[in-house]
Order: structure tokens, then C-alpha cells, then sequence
């Protein structure tokens, strides 16, 4: 390896003596994006890798991506955590390049368009963000989750803080690594999953690209990591698996609800009619109260926060139906997203305000903020209900 310049540009060699070119980039950079351009100008590469999975290429190159999602779809297929998180990192980036009058991902942009003037194979390097999120949803419990969604969500107000030489720290770090940093300190496995796998991943794309002579944007964050394992096989369908869920967690999922309803049970039997009765009555006020505040919250329609007051005892007593699922069909069905709303999505999240008033967003917080209450609803009514046994 040898140190071409102090822009993060550096020389490497595949084994089978691949010539490679890695510039580090700052994503919301303008002289990173004017350096990319220039060192594929003059290289003329014939491949150009980018920092960039199919879905984000999409987002770069098909501005009008939102308007062929089916909300329906992701809240049916459990997808209403990543979709949130797609979209208040895509919020950070936006707000993040509009206050230093630049193109969110434009040295990806240069890049590809540097490189197909020079008619160089475009590469896309990295893990696909669905697999990446989904990886780390699997080791979160519901309160970490939940903890990462308000972090990523503060993250939206943060944006006026930074100034320009903030720009030169993040030239070391990941987007997400910037966003997520307190998290990852809490959580290292979680690091692993963003961070440091994505490296390995970046850097065997990087390696088995096609062509003797590559060029190769990442950011800056990636550099050292990738340096890291150059040298080291990786195996990359490993690193696009979900890993197996624990049996430990579906033996909790369960165990919970059904001691509850066990408790139910046995105050009945043992502590007469009204221990039970208010045993229950309890959990229903509890349950259903801060869900359909979470709704209340989320401005949702008065049919939905209904809805999410009525489901919530029997979705906190059943781990096959969550809260959040039902009250984010409610809403959809009466507050259907519009072409409005998918073609004014991007500008919406930039904003807090516009995540409660972008009809497609208000659902997905419809669906977390509900769960959210259940969740907290059931931690409020364990210990009610057993000092009414004990006590009965």
C-alpha cells in the first residue's frame, strides 16, 4: 500500500495485481466531489466503484421512487422500522447538503458520471441498506429500536448545529456512524453490523470488481476499515444473511403474555371475581391509554387512535399482533397517501413538522408511537396487577 497524497486518496494491489485507486470521500462534500471527478478524469479507470447499494443507486438516479411504494405492503410486511430509518437518514444527508448548497451523494454522482464519460464500468460496492438495517434489527430488542428511532429522529433538528469544520471530522466518519455514535457506544455488536462488516464488504466488492484498473469512492469513514481487510477473504453471501432468531427470544416473546394471562387465571380462581376482574380492567386501561395516546401523538384520525385503544390489550397479550400494525391500517384506510404526499416526501422530511404532516410518514409514527405505548403500557400494568394479587 502506499499513501498517494492527504485527501484520502491511497494506492492498492489486488493479488492478482488489480491496480486501485481509493478515494475517501465526505458525503456532503463539495471539494470531495470536485476531487473524485478530477482523479477519474485523469486515471480514466475502467471500473468505477461507488459507496452505493441497488436501492440507494435508485434513490440517486429515480427521484420518483416514492410514488411506486405501496404503504400497505410495508406495514403488512413488517417493514415500518426500516422504511422510518431509510427515511430519517435520507432527512440528515438532504438537510445536511442543502445547508452547504450541495447535491446529497453528488460525489456519487460525479462519480458515475465521470466514469461513464470515460466509459468505465459502474460498480455498485455496498451492502444492500435493507440487509444492513435488518441485521441490526435482529440482535435490537424493541427498546433499543426504539432508542435508534429517536436518536436518527433528533438527528433531523441537529442539522443547524454543524458547521463547515464539522465537515472535516465527518471526512472520517460514516453517515451513520456520525448519527449513530452514542448507540454504538451502548451497543458495540451494533457497530459491527453498520460499520465495521460494511468495510469488509466495501472491500471485497472492491477487489473482485471487474478490470485490471479501478477507481473506488467511499467514505472517508470506510478508508481505514478497508485497509483493514484487504488483505483478508471475505465471504460476502455470510454477510447478506440474516442471522437465525434466538430461541431464548421467542421463549420471552411468549412467557410474558402468558404469565400475564396465567395471573388473570389464578386471581379468578383463587382471589374470587373481583380480584380478577380488576386484574384485567387494569390491564385494559393501562394498555389501550398509552396507545391510543401514542396515536393521539402522532395526530392520527380519530378512527385510528379508536382502533389502537380497542386493539391493545389483546395485541399486548399476543406477540403474532402488534398494536402499531392495526392502527397503521386504520390510518392508511382513512387518510390514504396522495400523489401529494409521495412528491412532496423528500422536502416533508426535512423538517420535524413535516414528518406529522406528510400523510405517508404520519403513518409509519402511527405504527411506531402506538406500539411504543403499548409496549410501556405493559410495563405500567405488570407490577399493577400483581400487587392486586398479592394484595387480594
Amino acid at each position: 500500500m502506499e499513501i498517494v497524497d492527504n485527501n484520502n486518496i491511497i494506492a492498492l494491489e489486488t493479488a492478482d495485481h488489480k491496480s486501485v485507486i481509493l478515494i475517501g470521500t465526505a458525503h456532503v462534500s463539495r471539494e470531495s466531489a470536485e476531487l473524485v471527478e478530477k482523479v477519474i478524469q485523469e486515471e480514466k479507470p475502467e471500473t468505477v466503484c461507488v459507496e452505493l447499494c441497488p436501492s440507494r443507486f435508485q434513490a440517486i438516479r429515480q427521484k420518483d421512487r416514492w410514488q411506486n411504494m405501496d404503504i400497505i405492503k410495508v406495514i403488512k410486511e413488517k417493514k415500518v422500522f426500516l422504511l422510518f430509518s431509510n427515511l430519517l437518514l435520507a432527512s440528515f444527508q438532504k438537510r445536511l447538503a442543502g445547508k452547504f448548497d450541495i447535491k446529497p451523494g453528488e460525489e456519487m454522482l460525479r462519480a458515475m458520471d465521470a466514469g461513464e464519460a470515460v466509459s468505465a464500468f459502474i460498480h455498485l460496492a455496498d451492502r444492500e441498506i435493507q440487509i444492513t438495517l435488518s441485521r441490526a434489527w435482529r440482535i435490537m430488542g424493541t427498546w433499543e429500536k426504539m432508542k435508534l428511532m429517536f436518536q436518527l429522529l433528533m438527528s433531523v433538528g441537529e442539522v443547524d448545529e454543524i458547521s463547515e469544520e464539522d465537515i472535516e471530522k465527518m471526512k472520517q466518519e460514516d453517515v451513520l456512524q456520525t448519527i449513530l455514535s452514542d448507540v454504538g457506544k451502548s451497543h458495540p455488536v451494533l457497530r459491527e453490523i453498520l460499520i465495521d462488516e460494511r468495510d469488509k464488504y466495501l472491500a471485497q466488492k472492491i477487489k473482485t470488481a471487474p478490470g485490471n484498473r479501478i477507481v473506488a469512492v467511499v467514505g472517508a469513514g470506510h478508508v481505514p476499515g478497508i485497509h483493514k481487510y484487504w488483505d483478508t477473504e471475505i465471504d460476502i453471501q455470510a454477510l447478506e444473511q440474516l442471522p437465525p432468531k434466538g430461541k431464548w427470544g421467542n421463549v420471552v416473546k411468549w412467557s410474558i403474555p402468558l404469565l400475564i394471562v396465567a395471573l388473570f387465571g389464578v386471581g379468578f380462581f383463587y382471589e374470587g371475581a373481583k380480584a380478577g376482574t380488576d386484574m384485567m380492567l387494569w390491564w385494559a386501561l393501562t394498555t389501550s391509554f398509552l396507545a391510543g395516546l401514542g396515536a393521539l401523538i402522532a395526530l392520527s384520525h380519530p378512527a385510528t387512535i379508536l382502533s389502537a385503544i380497542l386493539s391493545a390489550p389483546l395485541a399486548a397479550l399476543h406477540p403474532m399482533i402488534a398494536t402499531g400494525w392495526v392502527a397503521g391500517l386504520v390510518e392508511a384506510f382513512f387518510r390514504k397517501p396522495i400523489v401529494k404526499d409521495f412528491e412532496s416526501l423528500l422536502d416533508d422530511i426535512t423538517t420535524l413538522k413535516g414528518f406529522w404532516k406528510n400523510n405517508i410518514t404520519r403513518i409509519l409514527l402511527v405504527v411506531i408511537l402506538t406500539n411504543l405505548g403499548t409496549s410501556l403500557g405493559t410495563l405500567v400494568a405488570f407490577p399493577i396487577i400483581v400487587r392486586i394479587f398479592i394484595s387480594g
